[in-house]
């Protein structure tokens, strides 16, 4: 069975980081695309950052440009979210995805209908 777990979700100030981390297990993932998507309260789920397999590009929402960053450890069959000078806004559920189209452009890596599997998602909450 298929199954994504991440972790490092917590309490954080405005201003301090976070790592999450997704590591799938039940089939090595190193091929796949790669993603972070959240929902907030009363929100719909948005897509944060992403990452191909077969160059490595990575892609982000513009609301976390130049703060978070998306890595993959394909020896390890692990993708990280590096979650800098968070802010309150950035208070979600944080789900890591796996795509099996591996290299995905720009546009199509951004949405969650291209994913096929989902990890249970892991809480962020940053206070101000």
């Amino acid at each position: 069975q298929v199954q994504l777990v991440e972790s490092g979700g917590g309490l954080v100030q405005a201003g301090n980081s976070l790592r999450l981390s997704c590591a799938p297990s039940g089939r090595t993932f190193s091929t796949y695309a790669m993603g972070w998507f959240r929902q907030a309260p009363g929100k719909g789920r948005e897509f944060v950052a992403a990452i191909n397999w077969s160059r490595g590009n990575t892609y982000y929402t513009d609301s976390v440009k130049g703060r978070f960053t998306i890595a993959r450890d394909n020896a390890k069959n692990t993708v990280y979210l590096q979650m800098n000078s968070l802010k309150p806004e950035d208070t979600a559920v944080y789900y890591c995805a796996a795509s099996i189209l591996g290299a995905m452009g720009a546009m199509a890596i951004q949405k969650a209908n291209n994913y096929d599997y989902w990890g249970q998602g892991t809480q962020v909450t940053v206070s101000s």
